[in-house]
């Protein structure tokens, strides 16, 4: 198997996720080759911006394929903000006014990104607290109430609560972590979220050598 992968999707700041999974203690490639993807020991998935966007340079990249093709063989992979968004079924986003019409996403996890409304300010940006509801390594070593950094308008609704791995509370209390088998994946920035975040991406590599053994 080859490196760690981080894969550029052109929707994510690369530099700052690559220096967040080095300070951490791991090594990673960032890389849009299918074929590095698919046989990668390890897959970060990061995103920002615009789930339509996303998915269309996904979609020219021929990287849909590679990414479920690895979810699905039970590569460990960690999905981080959009990129987490992007594993559920559809979005809410769009950017046609008067339209109904949902965006496609990848469907590893059944479910809807859904926009916050209400009167508190969109996007939620900065520091919050993040609520474990189930023991998982990825959070080994973490409070309960450990703060991490967030910059979103959307969030994630899934179908089944066996895929709700934390929340957070923002005038609602949203699901803030995901879990399916080996897919994982974060609303917030764990590249930007000093020590807590630096734990984080630790203990994914934890994750990665527990399945390599």
């Amino acid at each position: 198997m080859n490196e760690i992968v981080i894969v550029d999707s052109e929707c994510a700041n690369l530099n700052s996720i690559c220096k967040a999974v080095k300070a951490a203690g791991l090594s990673a490639v960032i890389t849009d080759k299918p074929d590095i993807i698919t046989g990668a020991k390890a897959v970060i998935f990061p995103g920002v911006g615009s789930y339509k966007h996303a998915m269309q340079v996904l979609e020219q990249k021929k990287l849909v394929s590679p990414l479920l093709a690895s979810i699905n063989k039970g590569t460990p992979f960690l999905g981080i903000c959009l990129g987490m968004q992007l594993l559920f079924t559809c979005s809410e986003e769009t950017h046609v006014q008067d339209s109904t019409n949902k965006i496609q996403g990848l469907n590893a996890i059944k479910g809807l990104v859904g926009r916050f409304s209400g009167d508190l300010p969109v996007p939620h940006v900065g520091w919050n607290k993040v609520r474990p509801v189930a023991g998982h390594p990825l959070f080994y070593g973490l409070g309960n109430n450990s703060y991490f950094y967030f910059t979103h308008s959307y969030y994630v609704i899934p179908e089944n609560n066996e895929n709700i791995l934390a929340e957070t509370s923002y005038g609602i209390n949203f699901t803030s972590a995901v879990i399916r088998n080996n897919l994982l994946g974060v609303q917030f920035h764990p590249e930007k979220s000093g020590p807590a975040g630096l734990r984080l991406l630790s203990n994914f590599g934890k994750i990665i050598a527990g399945k390599e053994q």
